[in-house]
């Protein structure tokens, strides 16, 4: 049996480690006062990580250090001696030590986040430290010096995005191009302040020293910090919307968890489909408060069953339920999906498909008993003439293979 990416992978970030330790424990540590300044900083940047699914880059200030110490060629005007080895070695001790707090709190990093520092680090100082130890960029002053630093900066932050989307694709079995697509996004955000703040800290480091490293991560700090804030506020903007999902269910109108688990397995049928990660949100909260128009009703529906329902009854619950979500201020894409999810399937958006396929889904699995997965599944199959759409049918029956280990 071949081994999956992510493990190849990780044996590649492991051998790199191992070459670059013994190398630098055989000739030793170069300018350690450089290697210590740097260290310290990309320890501090570890840790002020700040893990969670939905972000792209969780220690930027360690990152850039990162990047930052591979293209150093100088230090307060005196050229450096350190090799890519060395920067291998410190970056890597580094983000070790600065995840140990994590790691004791339980939410430490997975081997995918040191196996792609490792392996894009090792990338540029490849390709920028033997060349400047031979005297090929001499001639490269000013301008064209700190364009070359951005433009090996760039070149690794594309590698590294790639490498992240492989990673996911192995794990999680998502279609390659749109984890990609999703990566290539962030890019511009997140990994442009990184590449500058990289760029410029050599630069800096070049011109005064390691005075420079204190002064040029404050910026990225407060990025940082404000990107924490932010997060916060769509935290707490998801469990709201979470909250007045949940008010079917204490009025007694759905079964418990109902639209948390439509929510969730609508995510991974998106993803199987190729959705992009605002789409995605949208799709969740439409998927949280797709039976939202019950609270409506005079007489509930018996279990909140809407699939079994005559369909002019199934639209008139999702009118109901789009004109409630209309009125709580959400985006207006989530009513239009709320309101077109029993339309026919050739006249909604791919979301409303979604939603209405796993919602049958899940409603025909829990009267089915033990085996009603199966039944469900089949039945939805069935269904694919006039009520489901083919394709999102297909992608659910994917996600459930991979969940269910192949099954």
């Amino acid at each position: 049996m071949r081994p999956r990416l992510h493990t190849v992978v990780h044996l590649c970030a492991a051998v790199l480690a191992a070459g670059s330790l013994g190398t630098t424990l055989y000739h030793g540590v170069e300018e350690r006062g450089a290697a210590l300044a740097f260290g310290v900083l990309i320890t501090v940047g570890e840790l002020t990580r700040r893990n969670g699914t939905r972000i792209r880059e969780a220690a930027p200030l360690a990152a850039a250090g990162a990047l930052s110490y591979a293209l150093l060629g100088e230090t307060a005007g005196e050229p450096t001696r350190h090799g890519a080895a060395q920067v291998v070695t410190v970056v890597l001790a580094a983000s070790l030590l600065g995840s140990v707090p994590h790691v004791g709190r339980g939410d430490g990093p997975t081997l995918d986040a040191p196996a792609r520092r490792v392996l894009t680090v090792g990338f540029v100082a490849v390709c920028f430290q033997p060349l400047y130890n031979q005297g090929a960029f001499d001639g490269w002053g000013g301008p064209a010096h700190a364009l070359l630093l951005l433009a090996l900066l760039s070149l690794t932050a594309l590698c590294d995005a790639v490498l992240a989307a492989a990673l996911a694709h192995s794990r999680t079995g998502w279609p390659f191009p749109p984890v990609l697509r999703d990566e290539l996004r962030a890019v511009p955000g997140i990994g442009a302040a990184v590449v500058a703040t990289g760029a410029v800290m050599a630069l800096g480091v070049a011109v005064v020293g390691l005075w420079a490293l204190p002064v040029f991560s404050v910026p990225l700090l407060l990025a940082q910090l404000s990107y924490r804030r932010y997060a916060a506020v769509r935290a707490t903007y998801r469990q709201t919307i979470a909250s007045l999902a949940r008010a079917t269910e204490i009025a007694g109108c759905t079964p418990a968890g109902h639209a948390r688990r439509v929510a969730a397995l609508s995510q991974a049928v998106g993803r199987d489909l190729g959705l992009t990660e605002p789409e995605l949100t949208v799709l969740e909260y439409a998927a949280l408060m797709h039976d939202i128009g019950q609270l409506s009703l005079v007489d509930p529906v018996p279990a909140g069953a809407t699939a079994a329902l005559p369909v002019p009854e199934q639209r008139r619950i999702a009118l109901l339920g789009g004109a409630v979500v209309r009125q709580t201020g959400v985006d207006p894409r989530v009513a239009g999906i709320v309101e077109q999810q029993a339309d026919p399937h050739r006249e909604q958006p791919l979301a409303a498909r979604i939603v209405r396929v796993v919602n049958a889904y899940e409603e025909k699995s829990r009267e089915g008993g033990p085996g009603g997965q199966l039944t469900a599944l089949e039945e939805l199959r069935l269904g694919t003439a006039g009520e489901y759409a083919p394709e999102v049918v297909e992608a659910l029956a994917r996600v459930l293979a991979r969940n269910t280990g192949g099954t």
